[in-house]
């Protein structure tokens, strides 16, 4: 009888441990099912912030446990900061709510760590990932008469951008300070189309971009192809693929700390077009919505949609962001130091 006891026990244990185990498993698709989720994105409607988060907003959801849907909210303001503030603070940390950042925001702290706008890690959101990331160009006309990365440390050459914080103003700066180049940006144009009208006109002889969109690219291309301008380098983390000979700024450089002025300066390139999660939101909806969003990023569906738009896929992963925001933030105090002060 006591054995009999004790194997009955045993059954209602094992039958008990697996409801639980399967209560588990289920729990993520019985939480979303019925439910929608909240894409607040910082850009305006219309803009390629904005394509991206629509273009993720209509694939994801087949791909979250329970199928819940996405709806998309504009919530433009601060350079970004509103829409991060919201998120890390106010929005619901449940899973519900997806965030759409600004790639300078995991940054914003780092360099304006005394600004009381800033009003939260960019450590501990749960990023995503993003579908994209940014590999800046620098194009030299050939009517500069120069040819390589050594003739820029000859004489003085003309940079288009549009602002002294922008990258052109940035990237100029740290060239200077670290090889010795003599670059000059020209502050004023209005955006990306009118530093390349400019190189185009001769009033500047290089741009030196953040990134390179579609129509960036194909702007540029006629001039490359007739032999009136060069790539001579790549402002990212790797080369482009279109232009592998060019080498990276990062390979340029000679020194390991040159180098991690570099590496943090295209912290916010590997970021791209970044999605996050509120700091709250529950570890297993975390691993859920992250496996949903790089299955989005191999979707063919997904792929041939952002093929039609023109919107250039190149992901990367959640935890890879947050690892290299934990790099960025720990760096030496004295290239801390240093990289602030160029950006001044």
């Amino acid at each position: 009888m006591l054995r009999r006891t004790t194997i009955a026990a045993l059954l209602v244990v094992c039958i008990t441990g697996l409801a639980a185990a399967d209560a588990r498993a289920q729990s993520v698709a019985d939480f979303y099912r019925g439910k929608q989720i909240t894409l607040i994105t910082s850009a305006s409607v219309g803009g390629g912030y904005d394509q991206y988060a629509r273009l993720l907003a209509k694939h994801m959801p087949r791909h979250i446990p329970g199928n819940p849907g996405i709806v998309v909210e504009n919530m433009v303001g601060a350079e970004g900061l509103r829409a991060a503030n919201y998120i890390y603070n106010v929005a619901a940390q449940d899973g519900t709510v997806i965030g759409g950042l600004s790639r300078n925001t995991g940054l914003a702290r780092f360099y304006d760590f005394n600004n009381a706008g800033i009003q939260f890690d960019a450590r501990k959101f749960h990023w995503l990932g993003s579908p994209e990331q940014e590999i800046g160009l620098f194009i030299l006309s050939t009517k500069s008469g120069l040819h390589t990365i050594d003739d820029l440390k000859t004489r003085e050459i003309t940079v288009s951008s549009t602002a002294v914080n922008s990258p052109s103003t940035i990237y100029s700066r740290i060239l200077n300070a670290t090889l010795g180049t003599k670059l000059k940006p020209v502050t004023g144009y209005a955006g990306s189309q009118a530093c390349l009208l400019a190189v185009e006109r001769g009033e500047v002889e290089a741009h030196i971009s953040g990134g390179s969109s579609a129509p960036f690219r194909a702007h540029i291309m006629p001039w490359l192809q007739k032999g009136a301008a060069r790539i001579i380098m790549a402002m990212g983390m790797k080369r482009d693929a279109e232009f592998p000979d060019a080498p990276t700024a990062i390979e340029v450089e000679r020194n390991a700390a040159d180098q991690q002025l570099f590496e943090i300066a295209f912290a916010e390139q590997v970021m791209g077009r970044p999605f996050v999660l509120p700091p709250g939101t529950p570890l297993d909806r975390v691993a859920a919505l992250r496996a949903a969003f790089d299955a989005t990023m191999q979707d063919p569906d997904f792929l041939a949609d952002a093929k039609a738009q023109n919107a250039h896929v190149d992901p990367v992963g959640g935890q890879a962001i947050n690892a290299l925001l934990d790099r960025v933030y720990s760096a030496p105090p004295d290239v801390v130091a240093r990289l602030r002060q160029l950006i001044k």
